[in-house]
């Protein structure tokens, strides 16, 4: 077992005593914009748009379009909740919120959910992006005059093919370990908002063409329920004789709408200073565009289409409304066209999000001992914890099969895990009012004081409305409730079974390192016990740590201090957090990692530093540990997913992204078979070969004939030389000088032979 003290000085190795890790609690974390944060959110929530409103109009008739607005404006009051739920917690999520409110048995409960929830995230958008593929083929098909429009039968295997091949596609990209960008989902969604002005703009002009009318009120009255709509319900009268009951009914199938709120306390953390103001401009921007986009497409479906062809496009709502637009048709086939690209970007991405999301929370809930480390053992190549990644993936491909191409199914199981994850989390909000009472920076508003106890009316009728549609949904979605119900029991079982053997191993474990466990608020020399001008070695496979071999090999004892330094990445789901426990930071994992590396130490006769901080950006993390410690020298292992110079542009890029007092590094990339690329992060000299120095010679010579009898030194034509290039780029001719210089860089690459000390500009 690890022991946790903080004594003054950092042991080496073993031979010293207890070997010494200190744990810094402060995360680095990157910071983004409000924008950004929600334009993640975006691409996870707007993905419903696709297929949310023909789903509810195949079950509740043509007032379906009421009934989705009615979901997207109760959705800004459930964000209102995630919005107190992060205010009140530094950590982030569903899983964290039950747990400090209810205990670990319903945590694990509303994990479950959840997962079921992110299982069907991908097979859902994968399939609707391969039913909005398959329909633009079809019209192709007809329009082109090649044959008729594709079976139905095809289309649901072009759509189940189209998934797994997605699926698979994300499954490397993560096992690999490539991270989300929140500027690429910024260009997606720049890109959804021009086709979403195009569609409203085209469609109100539809609308005032056709004199066409709004759909049918939301009266119990005008609700046609279609097959398979009232499930266990079908033989009662309650749904006929008590309109409140249909009401309800009719939002649980248009509570699809709604999902991907779970993103939102995902990326809190992330978020620029002041955090809360921003969260909730965050908050704002997505309910007004999910607002207009999801409802709006609904609206105009049913006032465009014609009620016979709609019922052929429910599962391709946009694009059977793209091609019932007014105007010419090669025109509305080119929009549909940009319609699937655009939803085949946006719906890729959710498969995206639900596998990075599912990695997430199990890695979480893994953290806190729900989970056996087994689970997060790291990728022998890539450092991934491929193992879940595998199982989620897995899952997901089966749920896709079984599925064969139906979206309606995957709707249904879908929307059991959305409504119980909200109403759990609604839930944990409400008794945490009570439990922990006290000030807040934000409280979901209506909140009375009556005898001196506060009577949260708004959170309790939010929570009251959430219940009720899960409820209701049991009993309208038989298939989603077997299947969700019988998921959530046995992964609650795993869970469980997961724990307690966890617990067992860990306190059977004898063979690992006991670590002396320092708890620091931040990373500094004195903690570390490293003097500055330290080498910061960055380590997070116990399977590739040939570079700290080669470090130990080279330095001398006593000349440089060597810091092993781990960064703990926190996923998506695990990046609303701050200051974090120990046992977060340093498991059975790290432990492993650094009985390893401290083994090739001793083995040398050389003493290290040992540190562990965690970060939601693996360079910018780097590099602010290594500023903090004051190292000189980062050497890293190379990268098994990409070049070293893709390696050190990276790192170089977010160099450059660090304060006004950027520290300058070397940097060394250690290849597996000895080699090494030396690198300096900042400004500094260039390394000439022979023949750039020859040219500047020859053109010195040139010139200083020419100018006699003034003075010119070789630096002053270098300085000649680069402003007229900023001239010319000031000009406006930088195309120009973007292609001779490429032009340079083709014809020299072949006689160019790279040396171990190229810099990095």
């Amino acid at each position: 077992m690890s022991t946790i003290s903080n004594p003054p000085a950092a042991a080496g190795s073993r031979g010293a005593g207890v070997p010494r890790v200190i744990v810094a609690t402060t995360a680095l974390l990157t910071f983004i914009s409000f924008w950004r944060a929600a334009a993640i959110v975006l691409n996870d929530l707007a993905s419903s748009a696709y297929y949310a409103g023909g789903e509810a109009e195949a079950y509740i008739g043509k007032t379906a379009p009421w009934f989705i607005l009615a979901i997207m404006v109760f959705s800004y009051a459930v964000r209102a909740v995630y919005v107190e739920s992060c205010s009140m917690f530094v950590r982030g999520g569903v899983y964290r919120a039950v747990k400090s409110a209810l205990g670990g048995t319903l945590a694990k409960f509303s994990v479950s959910a959840l997962m079921f929830d992110y299982v069907l995230t991908g097979p859902i958008s994968g399939v609707a992006a391969g039913q909005y593929l398959s329909g633009l083929i079809s019209d192709l098909l007809v329009h082109m005059h090649i044959s008729g429009p594709l079976a139905p039968t095809s289309i649901s295997i072009i759509s189940a093919g189209f998934a797994v091949v997605v699926t698979a596609y994300f499954w490397w990209e993560n096992t690999k370990g490539v991270s989300e960008s929140s500027e690429k989902a910024l260009h997606i969604m720049k890109l959804v908002t021009v086709m979403v002005v195009m569609l409203i703009v085209w469609c109100t002009y539809t609308v005032i063409v056709r004199h066409s009318s709004l759909p049918p009120w939301p009266h119990p009255r005008n609700i046609r329920f279609g097959p398979g709509a009232l499930g266990w319900l079908v033989h009662s009268s309650l749904p006929h004789t008590f309109g409140i009951i249909a009401i309800f009914i009719a939002l649980g199938h248009s509570v699809l709408a709604m999902s991907g709120e779970e993103s939102l306390a995902q990326v809190y953390r992330e978020i620029e200073s002041p955090k809360l103001q921003n969260l909730r401009k965050a908050g704002l921007v997505i309910f007004i565009y999910s607002l207009v986009f999801t409802s709006l497409v609904s609206f105009f479906a049913v006032m465009i289409i014609p009620d016979d062809v709609r019922q052929h496009f429910l599962e391709n709502l946009i694009g059977g409304l793209a091609m019932s637009l007014e105007g010419p048709i090669f025109v509305r086939l080119l929009f549909h066209g940009f319609v699937v690209v655009v939803g085949t970007l946006i719906l890729a991405g959710a498969v995206n999000t639900a596998i990075v999301g599912s990695n997430g929370v199990l890695n979480r809930v893994s953290e806190d001992g729900v989970l056996s480390d087994w689970f997060r053992q790291p990728h022998p190549i890539f450092g991934t914890s491929y193992r879940i990644i595998n199982i989620v993936v897995f899952l997901q491909i089966v749920t896709i099969i079984i599925s064969r191409g139906d979206v309606t199914f995957l709707a249904n199981l879908y929307a059991f895990g959305v409504i119980w994850s909200f109403a759990m989390n609604g839930l944990s909000v409400l008794v945490l009012r009570y439990t922990r009472p006290g000030q807040r920076e934000f409280q979901v508003p209506l909140n009375f004081t009556i005898g001196g106890v506060q009577v949260p009316v708004g959170l309790g009728l939010i929570t009251l409305t959430l219940f009720l549609i899960a409820f209701i949904n049991l009993f309208t979605k038989p298939v989603a409730t077997v299947a969700g119900g019988a998921f959530s029991v046995l992964l609650y079982i795993v869970f469980t079974i997961s724990e307690r053997r966890g617990h067992h191993t860990n306190a059977a474990r004898v063979e690992m390192d006991q670590f002396n466990l320092a708890l620091e608020g931040e990373l500094t020399p004195e903690g570390v016990g490293a003097r500055p001008g330290n080498i910061l070695v960055p380590v997070s496979n116990h399977y590739a740590l040939y570079h700290l071999g080669n470090v130990l090999d080279r330095i001398k004892p006593g000349r440089r201090d060597i810091v092993v330094l781990h960064i703990r990445l926190l996923r998506r789901s695990a990046s609303g957090e701050n200051e974090l426990d120990v046992d977060q930071l340093f498991g059975s994992i790290e432990q492993h990692l650094f009985s390893q590396a401290l083994s090739m130490a001793e083995k040398r006769g050389k003493s290290i530093r040992l540190a562990v901080v965690a970060a939601n950006d693996l360079w910018d993390g780097i590099l602010r540990a290594a500023t903090a410690l004051k190292s000189s020298t980062i050497v890293l292992g190379h990268s098994a997913k990409e070049s070293t110079e893709e390696q050190a542009r990276q790192i170089g890029e977010a160099w450059e992204k660090l304060g006004d007092q950027k520290p300058q590094f070397n940097l060394e990339i250690h290849l597996a078979n000895g080699d090494k690329v030396y690198k300096v992060l900042g400004p500094h000299a260039p390394n000439l070969t022979g023949n750039e120095v020859n040219l500047l010679h020859r053109l010195w010579l040139r010139f200083s004939e020419m100018l006699a009898p003034q003075e010119l030194h070789h630096h002053d034509v270098v300085h000649f030389a680069l402003e007229e290039v900023q001239k010319e780029l000031d000009e406006g001719h930088e195309d120009e000088v973007v292609k001779r210089l490429r032009a340079h860089l083709d014809a020299n690459q072949s006689k160019r032979k790279p040396t171990p000390q190229d810099k990095l500009n």
